[in-house]
């Protein structure tokens, strides 16, 4: 059992449970290039913790040994369109370029970005510390979990999400030996409520990027049908009012 399952009583926690609790079977490919790209987001805050816990724990041989393993690594090489055989990248550079493999509407990719970099924000200016520390509810399971949640999704066609699953399902791999696994490497970090924030910023950023998170089963479709009648019955109603569309 991992350090992070065996506490009890953390907030944190809870929030990790309510990541995976969103409704990630109801998600389809649109969002989950959408989730793709929020995730491209933390990747880049997670690297941004190894850093700093490099920094100020420079003689902790378990966190050199983890950052060898996330950043100018390759671990994740090769993939087509990204990583050649052997070539050594940090991960979040694996996410970026995944998200290149495929275009999306500018407005959408504007809001995606705007969502984005106001996450990074609100986390950069968190406490130091409290992001070191958050390290181990990343690697000890608490990423692992959401990873999971995360492939509950049905369908992962196309090169980002293909791409995607690929950084999922190998990072799942990372940190899954309880004993050898990236969790091992930083659990001596016992990480408390301080972190809260951290996780929560993250549940909020997934769920602006992909709002059918919080829908029931359906009733995503059911919006867009009713925003599909509503601006039939616009058309309908000016029609009506002006003579047709051949006045």
């Amino acid at each position: 059992m991992s350090n992070q399952k065996a506490r009890s009583g953390m907030q944190f926690e809870v929030v990790i449970d309510d990541i995976c609790g969103l409704k990630w079977p109801n998600l389809g490919e649109h969002d989950l290039v959408s989730v793709a790209w929020a995730y491209c987001y933390f990747s880049v805050q997670f690297r941004e913790c190894l850093e700093i816990a490099r920094k100020l724990y420079p003689d902790d041989d378990r966190l050199l040994e983890l950052d060898r393993g996330e950043r100018d690594t390759d671990n994740l090489s090769p993939w087509p369109g990204i990583a050649a055989a052997g070539e050594r990248m940090n991960h979040d550079e694996f996410m970026r370029r995944t998200l290149e493999l495929g275009k999306i509407p500018e407005t959408r990719r504007r809001n995606l970005v705007a969502i984005g970099e106001a996450y990074l924000s609100e986390v950069r200016a968190m406490d130091r510390n409290s992001r070191a520390m958050a390290l181990a509810s990343y690697e000890d399971g608490g990423l692992e979990r959401v990873f999971r949640a995360f492939l509950t999704a049905p369908k992962w066609n196309g090169p980002i999400l293909q791409a995607f699953k690929h950084f999922l399902v190998k990072h799942i791999e990372f940190d899954s030996d309880p004993e050898q696994g990236h969790g091992a490497l930083c659990r001596h970090f016992t990480p408390d409520d301080r972190i809260l924030p951290l996780w929560e910023a993250f549940k909020q950023m997934l769920i602006k990027a992909v709002p059918r998170l919080t829908h029931s089963h359906g009733e995503g479709q059911l919006d867009l049908d009713q925003g599909k009648r509503s601006t039939i019955d616009r058309k309908v109603g000016r029609g009506l009012h002006s003579g047709g569309p051949h006045e």
